[in-house]
């Protein structure tokens, strides 16, 4: 198969996030390799304009493509019979990561997500997380004695323990929460940090980094989980489940953080940037996403998608109107 042009499609890019996050470093990482790449969502903002004005890329312009990486199920109706496409799921709870029986192919970023579709009936491929990791570098050797903490919780509880814990051990510390205060170039503060408490991605970044991780925060959509302070040695555990603090269970109280900022060891930084390098480089994860189209062909009913895709044209179209009309009536009353 000759794949020369490439969507990357993701619900949603009006923000910063994790998958916002990814979307732009795999279109990153396509383009570095020599493909021609647009891109495709249904809500433009602050990363879509990321993508066109850092990265010269276009939102989709073309009625076919030789591949395309979604990375949402409800990208996958509507762009499915475009050409060959393959779906991402980032994780098990969340609607958005549910798989589409419509994609071609499907990619689970860790052994738990992988076993919830097999589950499910679909057979993933397994490719984790890719980090640009010259972009996450780490750019200032971190203190032998733990000095500064990063949190990425998205939790105000967890945050009131975070820094509690920090308190209590004489500790500097900073809190960023994407939904509060994102900043794109969370690599700097990042670096400015010795430890990185976080679920996921945001651990995977830190590691990158070259600083330690502590894999926690307390999310709504489940019960409380976190995997301590990450040793290199449990680095293949702890991403079984995409370090989300499934896999050890445990739950923490400020006692408890304080107990696992004391494991703090300057030298697990550069071991937990190697283990990135060989494991999560995005350049290897763009190599495993092509030599997996490779291996499937197009499988959808096409006269399906055809009417699943006019469905989702007439709801966008609706929407709009809706949207007209209240607009309309807001500025006759105002």
């Amino acid at each position: 198969m000759n794949i020369k042009n490439i969507l990357v499609a993701t619900n949603h890019l009006e923000a910063i996030g994790g998958t916002e996050t990814f979307t732009f470093t795999l279109i990153e990482a396509l383009l570095k390799k020599g493909f021609n790449v647009e891109y495709f969502t249904f809500k433009k903002g602050e990363t879509s304009k990321r993508i066109e004005n850092n990265l010269g890329v276009n939102f989709m312009d073309k009625a076919n493509y030789d591949l395309i990486l979604a990375n949402h199920n409800t990208c996958v109706n509507y762009l499915s019979r475009r050409g060959l496409l393959i779906q991402t799921c980032h994780g098990i709870f969340p609607k958005l990561e549910q798989p589409n029986r419509y994609a071609d192919g499907h990619v689970g970023i860790s052994d738990e997500v992988v076993s919830f579709l097999k589950n499910k009936g679909f057979l993933a491929k397994l490719i984790f997380n890719g980090i640009n990791c010259q972009r996450f570098d780490a750019k200032k050797t971190i203190n032998k004695k733990l000095t500064n903490v990063l949190s990425l919780s998205q939790s105000s509880l967890a945050n009131a323990k975070i820094e509690a814990a920090c308190q209590n051990l004489n500790l500097n510390f900073r809190k960023f929460n994407k939904y509060i205060n994102p900043i794109w170039n969370i690599e700097n503060d990042i670096n400015e940090a010795d430890l990185i408490v976080g679920l996921g991605r945001s651990a995977y970044d830190a590691m990158a980094c070259g600083r330690t991780v502590l894999v926690y925060d307390e999310r709504e959509y489940a019960k409380s989980f976190a995997d301590g302070y990450l040793k290199p040695e449990m680095v293949d555990l702890c991403v079984k489940n995409n370090c989300s603090g499934r896999f050890f269970k445990k739950q923490f109280e400020i006692e408890d953080l304080v107990l696992e900022f004391k494991k703090y060891n300057a030298t697990d930084g550069q071991k937990l940037r190697e283990i990135v390098l060989n494991k999560f480089n995005i350049d290897n994860q763009v190599d495993e996403y092509l030599n997996y189209a490779n291996s499937i062909s197009k499988k959808s009913n096409v006269i399906i998608l055809q009417v699943l895709y006019l469905l989702q044209e007439i709801k966008i179209k609706s929407r709009k109107i809706r949207h007209f009309r209240k607009q309309l009536f807001n500025s006759k009353n105002s």
